[in-house]
C-alpha cells in the first residue's frame, strides 16, 4: 500500500468516497435505517420560491421516502433483539437520584405517553413544545411527539417568559410539555410555573394545552381551567385501558424539529431540521466521527437537550445507533466536587465524551493539578474512555495538550482530544 494511502484517516475515505459517487455513499448510509418507504433518489435538486417572489435552488435528501425517527430511535432496536440494551443512564447529583431504562421500557414509555397526547387531540404536523430539564421525561416526550408524526421545538428550561413567549409566537405549539421546576446546581429548584403562565400571557399564540411532569422538589398547582393537566395521570389513565400508539412515518423532507436561534440579533429565528437527512446525516456522525456503533457502547455529552449539541448527541445520536445515553443533570463542579465527570465515566463505562472548554476550565480552577482526574486514572477507572470531544467556543491548546497527556496515561489506547471548533 502506498504511503499516503497507509497514512489516510478512516475519515478521508469516507470524504473521498462522498465526494466521487455521493450518490452511492449516501444510499449506503440510508442503508443503515429503516424506511417506511424507499426513496427515489438520495438528493434531488429542486427550487423553492420565498413569500417576496424569490426563487432559489433548493436539495432534498431522500425525496419520496417515508422515515419515523422515533422507530428508528428505539421500536426498531427492541425488534433486532437488544430490548434488554440500556438506552439512558440518568443520573441526578442535584436530587440524588440514578435510573436507567432500557430500550424496552423506554418503548414503553413512549408508546404510552403518545396514546395520550393522541388522546390530547396531537396529530401529524402539529407543533410540540418542550420547556424542560434534561431528565428522561423530555427524551420520552420528545420521542412521544415524533411517533405522532408531530414537529418538537425544544426550548432551553430556564429562559425567561420573553424569550419562551418569542418562540412561541414563532413556532405555534398546540401544546406545551414542561416540568414543574429545573435544578440549577446547588441552587433551590426554579418553579417553572410561572415562567410558562408570564409566557403565554404575553403570546400571541396560545396552546390548547400545558402537559405537567411533576418533581418532588417542587410541585406545580394546576389550573384545568386554563388547560394544564397532570402528565403522570394521563399515562397512568392510558396504560390502564392499554392506550398506545404506533408510529406515524412522515415524508422524509418533512420536519423532524425547529430549533431557534439564540437571538442576539434580533428576533430567534426558527430553524427546520428534515427527517430523512436529519437521521442519516446523525447516524453517520455518531457512529464515523465519534465511533458509537450500538449496543455496549456508551455516550456522555455534557449539554442541555434545549440546545443543539443536546439534540444530536443526548438524545438523536445515540438512540439511532441503539447505544446508551448518559443524561446528567449537574455541573462540572460543585455537584459535588471537580470528579464529577470522572465519576460518571467510571460508573457507566463511558466510550466518548463531549462537553464544551469553559466545563474543563471549571474542572481545573477547582482541581489545578487535575488530581481528581489521576486519582481515577491510576485505578484504572478511564479506560473505557476513548475520545474526548471539545466544541461550543475556541479551545486553548494548553488545554486540550494538557488533556491529551493525561488521557494518552490513563485512557484507552490510541485514545484522542478532539476539538470540533
Amino acid at each position: 500500500m502506498p504511503h499516503n494511502q497507509q497514512d489516510q484517516h478512516i475519515q478521508d475515505e469516507v470524504l473521498r468516497h462522498s465526494l466521487e459517487n455521493p450518490e452511492d455513499f449516501w444510499r449506503h448510509q440510508a442503508e443503515h435505517l429503516h424506511w417506511h418507504k424507499p426513496y427515489s433518489s438520495t438528493i434531488q435538486l429542486t427550487q423553492k420560491t420565498l413569500k417576496n417572489g424569490v426563487t432559489h435552488d433548493s436539495w432534498e435528501w431522500f425525496p419520496g421516502g417515508e422515515i419515523s425517527t422515533c422507530y428508528n430511535c428505539v421500536d426498531r432496536h427492541v425488534l433486532d433483539g437488544h430490548g434488554d440494551s440500556i438506552a439512558i443512564y440518568f443520573d441526578s447529583p442535584v436530587t440524588n437520584t440514578k435510573e436507567k431504562y432500557t430500550y424496552r421500557q423506554l418503548l414503553g414509555e413512549v408508546e404510552t405517553l403518545a396514546g395520550a397526547l393522541r388522546e390530547q387531540g396531537i396529530q401529524k404536523g402539529d407543533v410540540v413544545l418542550l420547556y424542560m430539564p434534561t431528565i428522561p421525561a423530555a427524551v420520552i416526550g420528545i420521542l412521544a411527539a415524533n411517533r405522532l408524526g408531530a414537529i418538537h421545538s425544544i426550548v432551553f428550561g430556564g429562559f425567561a417568559p420573553h424569550a419562551l413567549a418569542q418562540r412561541i409566537d414563532s413556532c405555534r405549539p398546540v401544546a406545551i410539555l414542561t416540568a414543574s421546576c429545573g435544578i440549577d446546581g446547588n441552587k433551590p429548584p426554579i418553579a417553572y410555573k410561572g415562567l410558562v403562565e408570564e409566557a403565554i400571557r404575553l403570546a400571541g399564540h396560545k396552546p390548547h394545552n400545558v402537559i405537567v411532569w411533576q418533581r418532588d422538589q417542587l410541585r406545580w398547582n394546576l389550573d384545568h381551567k386554563t388547560g394544564q393537566l397532570d402528565w403522570n395521570a394521563l399515562v397512568d389513565s392510558a396504560r390502564s385501558r392499554g392506550i398506545k400508539a404506533d408510529c406515524v412515518p412522515v415524508k422524509s423532507t418533512d420536519p423532524i424539529y425547529i430549533i431557534h436561534t439564540s437571538g442576539t440579533t434580533g428576533t430567534p429565528k426558527g430553524v427546520l431540521r428534515d427527517a430523512g437527512g436529519h437521521a442519516v446525516g446523525l447516524h453517520l456522525s455518531i457512529s464515523y466521527l465519534f465511533n458509537i456503533h450500538g449496543p455496549g457502547c456508551v455516550s456522555f455529552t455534557a449539554s442541555d437537550i434545549g440546545w443543539i449539541v443536546g439534540h444530536s448527541y443526548i438524545i438523536y445520536g445515540p438512540l439511532l445507533t441503539g447505544a446508551a445515553t448518559v443524561m446528567y443533570e449537574g455541573k462540572p463542579v460543585g455537584t459535588p466536587d471537580a470528579s464529577a465527570f470522572w465519576r460518571i465515566v467510571e460508573e457507566y463505562k463511558v466510550n466518548t465524551m463531549f462537553t464544551a472548554p469553559t466545563a474543563l476550565r471549571a474542572i481545573r480552577r477547582d482541581d489545578p493539578n487535575n488530581q481528581s482526574f489521576i486519582d481515577y486514572g491510576k485505578r484504572g477507572a478511564l479506560k473505557t474512555l476513548r475520545a474526548l470531544f471539545l466544541a461550543g467556543e475556541r479551545s486553548k491548546p494548553t488545554l486540550i495538550d494538557s488533556y491529551q497527556q493525561l488521557m494518552a496515561q490513563y485512557c484507552a489506547e490510541g485514545t484522542a482530544v478532539v476539538d470540533n471548533w
